[in-house]
C-alpha cells in the first residue's frame, strides 16, 4: 500500500471509474495522479457488477459511449499486458411482446445511426446461438455480435496496473475525510492517515460520491440504490461462450459463469438509502432478498427451463449511484474550482468505465461536446430540487430501466 501523497490530482475511489479516470488521464499527459481508496481496489461497488456489456442504447450518444469503451476492452490487454477477461459473445435481447418488438426496431435504428452491427435474428438462428432457451414465446430477437461480458475484478486490476506503469499511484485503505477548499480553490484533501496538497480532486466515489461532495459544501442528488444478482453451479448446456441475454419484459438478465449462469434484474420496488444518510467509509450490505432473488428466477425458467434445476453458489449485490434524470455526473462542479465529478453511473459504472473516463477527460477541456456538457453537475445548480423528490426520482430511473417508452405503452 503507497502512502497517500501530495499530487496535483487526486482520484477519490479505487473502483472501475476511478482507475479508468487514472488510466485514461495518465494516457493524455497528467504526469501528477494519485488514487485514494478506503477500501481496496474494486472492493466496493465495482466488484459486485454483474460485468455485462451491451452497447444498444436509446440514445446515439449512450451508444456511441459503450462502443468507445467496447473498443478499449477488445484491445486492453494488447495495449498494456494485463487481462481484463473480455469475452465478446455477443448479446441477443428478447421480446416477449408485439409492443417490445417494436421498440427493439427503434433501438436497432439507432444502432445503425451510430454505426454499431445489430440484426434481428430468424428462430432458427435464435435456437442454434441459445440452445439453452425455449423459444417459443419470443416474438423478436435482437442480436449485437460485438457484445460481451468481463470480469469486473480483472477489468479494475488491468487499468490500475496500466495506471501505475503510467506513474499513477494508489493509496488503499485510506479515508477521505475533508477536502481543503480556499477562495473556491481546491487546495488539499485531508485523510485519516495525513493531509496533503492537491490541485484537483475527481470524485469517483461511487455510492459516496455525494458524501465526498458534501464536503466541499457541495451538494449533488446522488442516490444508492440496490442492485442484486445470484450465480449458479454448474447447469447442463451452459459454457462461457453462450451469448448475454437480456428479456425486458421480464425485467432480467442472464449470462453464462462458467458451467453455471449468472442471473439478475431490475426490481419494480426498490430499495434506495438516503443520500444524506450515506457518510463516508459506512459500508453498504444488506442481506439478500431471496423473494427478489427466487423472482428473476421464476420469471428466467419461463425461457430456460433448466433453471428449476440450478443450485445457487453465490449472491452480489451492491448499490450503484442513481441520479433523478438517469444521465451521468460528470465534469467540473460550478463554484468549486478543481472539483469534478465522475459519479452517477446508474449501474454503468464498470460496463461503460472506459467511455466515462474519456468524458472526464473531455470535460476538463475548453470546450467539451454537447453532449458532455448536458452531463455537466451544473445542471443541479442552483438548487431547485429537494432531497425526497430527487430520490425517489432516481429510484425510478432504476425501477424503469427496462420500461417501454411512453409511445409503446398501452
Amino acid at each position: 500500500m503507497a502512502e497517500v501523497r501530495d499530487a496535483e490530482v487526486t482520484i477519490v475511489g479505487g473502483g472501475a471509474i476511478g482507475c479508468a479516470v487514472a488510466y485514461v488521464l495518465a494516457g493524455a499527459g497528467y504526469r501528477d495522479i494519485q488514487v485514494v481508496e478506503q477500501g481496496e481496489l474494486a472492493g466496493a461497488t465495482s466488484g459486485q457488477a454483474a460485468g455485462l456489456v451491451g452497447q444498444v442504447r436509446a440514445t446515439k450518444e449512450r451508444c456511441m459511449l459503450a462502443m468507445a469503451s467496447v473498443a478499449v476492452y477488445s484491445r486492453i490487454e494488447q495495449d498494456t499486458g494485463y487481462p481484463a477477461d473480455w469475452r465478446q459473445t455477443g448479446s441477443v435481447r428478447i421480446a416477449a411482446t408485439a409492443e417490445r418488438a417494436a421498440e427493439f426496431q427503434a433501438l436497432a435504428g439507432v444502432a445503425r445511426s451510430a454505426g454499431l452491427e445489430a440484426e434481428f435474428l430468424t428462430p432458427a438462428r435464435l435456437a442454434a446461438l441459445c440452445p439453452m432457451l425455449d423459444i417459443t414465446r419470443v416474438t423478436a430477437a435482437l442480436w449485437c455480435p460485438t457484445d460481451g461480458y468481463l470480469q469486473p475484478n480483472s477489468l479494475v486490476t488491468a487499468y490500475a496496473r496500466a495506471a501505475r506503469d503510467r506513474g499513477v499511484t494508489f493509496a488503499t485503505r485510506t479515508t477521505v475525510t475533508g477536502l481543503r477548499i480556499t477562495g473556491g480553490l481546491v487546495r488539499g484533501v485531508h485523510t485519516d492517515r495525513r493531509d496533503v496538497a492537491t490541485d484537483m480532486v475527481i470524485n469517483a466515489a461511487g455510492p459516496w460520491a455525494g458524501a465526498v461532495a458534501s464536503l466541499a459544501g457541495q451538494h449533488l442528488p446522488i442516490v444508492p440504490v440496490r442492485h442484486e444478482y445470484f450465480v449458479t453451479r454448474a447447469v447442463a448446456g451452459w459454457h462461457s461462450e453462450l451469448p448475454v441475454l437480456r428479456i425486458p419484459d421480464m425485467r432480467i438478465y442472464a449470462r453464462a459463469e462458467g458451467h453455471g449462469f449468472l442471473c439478475g434484474g431490475w426490481e419494480p420496488n426498490g430499495l434506495s438509502l438516503d443520500p444524506r444518510a450515506v457518510t463516508i467509509g459506512q459500508p453498504l450490505a444488506v442481506p439478500p432478498d431471496w423473494d427478489v432473488l427466487s423472482g428473476f428466477a421464476h420469471d428466467f425458467a419461463t425461457f430456460a427451463p433448466v433453471v428449476t434445476e440450478a443450485e445457487i453458489r453465490e449472491v452480489f449485490r451492491g448499490f450503484p449511484a442513481f441520479s433523478p434524470d438517469g444521465r451521468f455526473i460528470v465534469g467540473p462542479v460550478p463554484g468549486v474550482r478543481g472539483l469534478v465529478m465522475a459519479a452517477a453511473c446508474n449501474a454503468h459504472g464498470v460496463s461503460g468505465s472506459a467511455g466515462l473516463a474519456g468524458h472526464v477527460l473531455e470535460s476538463l477541456q475548453p470546450d467539451p461536446s454537447p453532449y458532455v456538457k448536458s452531463l455537466s453537475p451544473a445542471r443541479y445548480y442552483p438548487r431547485t430540487w429537494d432531497w425526497e423528490s430527487a430520490r425517489a426520482q432516481a429510484q425510478m430511473i432504476y425501477q424503469n430501466y427496462y420500461s417501454l417508452p411512453p409511445r409503446h405503452a398501452q
